[in-house]
């Protein structure tokens, strides 16, 4: 079967606009961190064997591979976060008078906030990067740096989105509340970061 990730990114935009269910919020969020996450590495590769940034050669490389793994797992969870939706829209179709439906939906319904919340995980990560990559990057692509940390925040809301429409109907809530708790507290340090760094951005751009 193909990957969703395969498709060319007009095709893409066409199924998701379409009236087929995957790929939803939750894979646009993980592709839309990828192209933020790629837009570090991109700095990073210009940084790369230049002279002037030879004190900070190691810390690119460092960066740069690190970046690697987030990217491509940021792509293989757009294919996860499909895979989760189908026992979960199978679950809801379950009749309401069968004995096993709560027990099966609870689970579908767990499942399914796996692959979002590996998103704010992976991606505030990320921003970690983008935020150093500021630092240390050349100044010729400062812009890509912030184009990139808002590229990840705005996959970091759009993944808790996805987490908390499905923790809402979930019967266990001490587990519900540990993943909104988690959800937040990785939205909320990684936000502030966002906005610092295309502050930074902003005003070494408009001078």
């Amino acid at each position: 079967m193909e990957r969703l990730t395969d498709r060319s990114c007009g095709d893409f935009a066409q199924v998701l606009a379409s009236k087929e269910s995957v790929p939803g919020g939750g894979g646009a969020a993980a592709l839309a961190g990828a192209l933020g996450v790629a837009l570090c590495q991109m700095a990073g590769n210009f940084t790369l064997g230049k002279k002037k940034y030879a004190d900070v050669q190691e810390d690119i490389e460092r960066n740069l591979n690190e970046a690697e793994t987030l990217r491509i797992r940021l792509v293989d969870l757009v294919e996860e976060d499909a895979k989760a939706f189908f026992p979960l829209s199978k679950a809801y179709s379950i009749p309401k008078d069968d004995p096993n439906r709560e027990k099966i939906l609870e689970e579908a319904t767990l499942n399914a906030c796996k692959a979002p919340m590996e998103m704010l995980e992976t991606l505030s990560r990320a921003m970690e990067l983008l935020e150093e990559m500021l630092s240390i990057g050349t100044k010729m692509l400062v812009s890509d740096v912030g184009c990139g940390a808002i590229l990840c925040k705005a996959a970091m809301e759009s993944a808790a989105m996805n987490v908390f429409i499905n923790t809402g109907s979930l019967k266990d809530r001490e587990m519900a509340n540990r993943l909104e708790t988690r959800a937040d507290e990785l939205l909320e340090v990684s936000t502030r970061k966002a906005d610092r760094i295309a502050c930074e951005v902003t005003r070494q751009i408009r001078k």
